[in-house]
């Protein structure tokens, strides 16, 4: 029987194909239960990568959505929901936020509590239509769309971050190190990650262990410059040690502290 994350990204691929999936017959060429089957689509339907049907799925998101960009967000999934709910908790009394792109400053947007007196600033276009619908104030970039991570970027992002202050910035990453610190993959996106860290008092870095140790093209912001790191136990303990040395908070996020409504199962669940 494939593993979960197997089973859901074929799932995505088949309604991204424009495929109307059921239970059953997903059941039998999986070789699970129909009940492991509804768990998945519960699973993505929370996500927002599917809608369920009586007796199966059908496409939420359009088809022209990268199915690779889906299946990232289940890379790490569990590690990243925790991550995510810790930093959330993490924001206090933070009253105008940044909040970057990628699938785990996703699950920090699931988690982060609706305020009235909060503003969010995102590049992000899936986390803007997530808060969008929440008591908070939100504000898109705008401008070009990369099609990739469904991100802003160009003059336009640039022009509307130059319109604020933040108090917090939050940023999720392809790469840290404490030698070259936090690093992109795409230069326009690094862009705009760095002219937000710059107009932040404060800066929060999200990520699982894999990226740790881990460097690509494009400098963000030196390691210096982080205040906090939210991370999963996974990261080598060597690099943790040598971002700490820099002032970095190293916070581990732990299974326990789940989302209302979640159980510990699936909190953790592969």
């Amino acid at each position: 029987m494939p593993l979960a994350a197997d089973r859901r990204v074929k799932i995505i691929e088949r309604v991204a194909e424009g495929v109307s999936l059921h239970v059953g017959e997903m059941a039998r060429e999986f070789g699970c239960s129909e009940m492991t089957i509804r768990r998945d689509i519960r699973r993505l339907e929370r996500d927002g990568f599917v809608r369920r049907t009586y007796g199966g799925a059908t496409a939420h998101l359009t088809r022209s959505l990268d199915v690779a960009f889906n299946a990232r967000a289940l890379a790490n999934a569990p590690a990243k929901r925790l991550i995510g709910l810790t930093a959330a908790r993490m924001v206090r009394d933070a009253r105008v936020v940044f909040v970057g792109i990628g699938t785990t400053a996703e699950q920090f947007a699931r988690f982060l509590p609706p305020r009235d007196d909060l503003t969010v600033v995102s590049g992000s276009v899936p986390i803007s239509s997530m808060l969008g619908t929440r008591s908070s104030r939100v504000v898109i970039l705008g401008g070009t769309v990369r099609r990739d991570e469904l991100s802003c970027v160009g003059p336009i992002a640039r022009a509307t971050l130059e319109r604020y202050r933040f108090d917090l910035a939050v940023l999720g990453t392809s790469g840290l190190t404490a030698r070259w610190g936090l690093t992109d993959i795409n230069d326009d996106e690094a862009e705009i990650h760095r002219l937000a860290v710059e107009r932040s008092e404060r800066l929060m870095v999200i990520c699982d262990g894999s990226k740790i140790g881990l460097v690509s093209p494009a400098v963000v912001a030196p390691a210096a410059r982080i205040h906090t790191l939210v991370t999963d136990a996974s990261a080598p303990v060597d690099e943790l040690t040598h971002l700490a040395a820099l002032g970095i908070e190293i916070v581990l996020a732990m299974p326990g502290g789940r989302p209302h409504g979640e159980s510990q199962a699936e909190a953790t669940e592969e």
